[in-house]
């Protein structure tokens, strides 16, 4: 059984990672730059933003033109490697290989957590305890957004894992074990997601009020603001 979180550090990671990303198909193209559009409607230009998941920094550059200090942690240290080559002209934005769910950072420096494109379900680690580190590192009035795929989005996203695997850089999909979004491969890679009450129950969990909205019919948006 493949270790799901590892791909992202093992396989699919940077060159590999970025080819999924070239071969989306138009719907998949119009729903990253709707999660984009919508982290950046939060972002000012005091800002300091931190990206968890951030890969090769395929939206850093975009998040550094809004923001006065960008900051992108991902596990792979390739993915990361790769970002800081990409990335090197953009003086206002870092890169590190960090664990999302133990930061090195100290608390209440970054004024926007941003964690998209499904990273909780996608790390594999703790979900609590990744909104709970999301948010020690916040300012209060800061905020920390989450976003998982949305249901209406299921036949566009199976599209794209399904082109991903067609140019093998994931498993082949296991069409008897994929559904009711849940994308399953044969060499045992599995993609789930968090709905609306998915996000609301964790967040009550820890005592936590978020807003939770569906966003371009694809993604749900989990907005967490940190009280003062």
């Amino acid at each position: 059984m493949t270790d799901t979180a590892g791909y992202y550090v093992d396989g699919l990671s940077a060159e590999r990672l970025r080819k999924c990303y070239e071969v989306a198909p138009p719907r998949v193209r119009r729903y990253l730059e709707a999660e984009l559009g919508h982290v950046l409607d939060h972002i000012r230009s005091s800002h300091c933003v931190l990206e968890l998941g951030c890969g090769y920094g395929r939206i850093l550059d975009k998040l550094a033109a809004r923001a006065r200090t960008v900051v992108g942690i991902d596990t792979s240290p390739s993915s990361v490697e790769l970002g800081k080559s990409l990335l090197a002209r953009s003086s206002n934005c870092h890169l590190a290989a960090m664990d999302a769910v133990s930061l090195g950072f100290a608390d209440a420096v970054f004024d926007v957590v941003v964690c998209i494109q499904n990273g909780i379900s996608a790390f594999k680690v703790d979900q609590q305890a990744l909104i709970k580190e999301s948010v020690r590192v916040t300012r209060p009035g800061g905020t920390v957004l989450f976003s998982s795929y949305a249901s209406e989005f299921w036949s566009d996203r199976l599209e794209w894992f399904s082109l991903q695997a067609e140019h093998r850089l994931i498993g082949e999909i296991d069409w008897q074990q994929t559904r009711d979004g849940v994308i399953v491969c044969k060499d045992g890679f599995k993609a789930t997601t968090i709905g609306p009450d998915g996000f609301r129950a964790l967040c009550s969990s820890l005592g936590l009020e978020p807003r939770v909205e569906v966003v371009d019919g694809s993604s749900v948006f989990c907005e967490i603001g940190v009280g003062s």
